[in-house]
C-alpha cells in the first residue's frame, strides 16, 4: 500500500448469517480526501464501515487500513469510528465522558476543551448525557471519535437528526479535517450532502454501483441536483441486472435440458 492510500479492499465478502452481504468488494480510499458513501438502508453502507475499522467478522479478502490489517492493535489510535449509536456512559457527564475515551487513548492534554469547541458542544459540557438531546447525542460521538486525532475517521450517519445550520457547521469541520490529511468516510441519506464529498459511493444490494466525483456523477448522468443523480443511477442498475438476468421460461428449459443431459 502505498503512502497516498489509506484504505485498500480486496475481494472482501461477507456473510450474514444464510445471506451474502459482500460477494468481492475491491476498493481503494485515498488519504486526505472525504468519501460518502450513500445507498438505501441495508444496502451494506454499515457493513462496508465495520469491515473498515476492523470489528466485523468478514469471511475473506483483505482489508488493510494505513498499511495495517484491519482492526489492528497499531491502528487504535490512528483509526476512530463514529456509530450511529452514541457508545458513551448516560449517567456521566459530556466532559467526563470524552476524559474517560481521551484517557485510554492517551490524549494530549486540552484534547477535551478542543473536540468540544469543534463538535459545538461547550454548552453542555457539564451536562449528563441521559438528558442531551438526539442530535446532541450524535455530536458526543462524533466528539468522541475525534479526541486524539486520529488519521482515518469512519462515520456512520454523524449528521442524523441535526438542523440544518449545525449539519453545515459539521461538514465545514470535515473539510477542514480533510484539508489537515484526515481520511474521512461519512455514510449519510442526505442527498444534498453528498455535493460536500470528494469522492461518492452508491451502494446497493451489497455492491458499488457508483464511484465518482459528485461533479463526475452529475455530468455522467445529465442530471443537476444529487437526488436526481442517484435515483438515475439506480435506474440503470436495475435495467442492467434485468437485462443480465435470463427469462423465467428460459431459465426452467435450461433446467430441464441439464437434467436431461445429466439422465444421459
Amino acid at each position: 500500500m502505498g503512502n497516498d492510500i489509506a484504505v485498500e479492499i480486496a475481494q472482501l465478502r461477507v456473510r450474514r448469517g444464510a445471506a451474502q452481504v459482500f460477494d468481492g468488494i475491491d476498493l481503494t480510499i485515498p488519504r486526505g480526501q472525504i468519501t460518502g458513501l450513500l445507498g438505501p438502508s441495508g444496502c451494506g453502507k454499515t457493513t462496508l464501515m465495520r469491515s473498515i475499522v476492523g470489528v466485523q467478522q468478514i469471511a475473506s479478502g483483505d482489508v488493510t487500513v494505513l498499511g495495517e490489517p484491519s482492526g489492528s492493535p497499531r491502528l487504535r489510535r490512528r483509526v476512530a469510528y463514529g456509530t450511529q449509536g452514541a457508545a458513551v456512559y448516560p449517567d456521566l457527564s459530556v466532559r467526563q465522558n470524552l476524559a474517560y475515551f481521551a484517557a485510554l487513548l492517551q490524549a494530549p492534554k486540552g484534547d477535551v476543551d478542543r473536540v468540544l469547541g469543534e463538535v459545538g458542544l461547550q454548552a453542555q459540557a457539564a451536562q449528563r448525557v441521559e438528558s442531551l438531546s438526539g442530535g446532541q447525542l450524535n455530536r458526543v460521538s462524533l466528539a468522541i471519535a475525534l479526541i486524539g486525532s486520529p488519521e482515518v475517521v469512519v462515520l456512520d450517519e454523524p449528521t442524523v437528526g441535526l438542523d440544518p445550520v449545525l449539519r453545515a457547521e459539521l461538514w465545514a469541520l470535515f473539510r477542514a479535517l480533510a484539508d489537515r490529511g484526515v481520511t474521512l468516510i461519512v455514510s449519510s441519506h442526505v442527498m444534498d450532502e453528498a455535493l460536500r464529498c470528494d469522492r461518492l459511493l452508491l451502494m446497493r444490494d451489497g455492491r458499488i454501483i457508483a464511484d465518482a466525483t459528485p461533479r463526475g456523477l452529475l455530468d455522467d448522468t445529465g442530471t443537476d441536483d444529487a437526488e436526481a443523480a442517484f435515483l438515475a443511477v439506480i435506474e440503470r442498475d436495475t435495467a442492467a441486472t434485468a437485462s443480465a438476468r435470463p427469462p423465467v421460461g428460459e431459465t426452467r428449459r435450461s433446467r430441464r435440458a441439464h437434467r436431461s443431459e445429466a439422465a444421459e
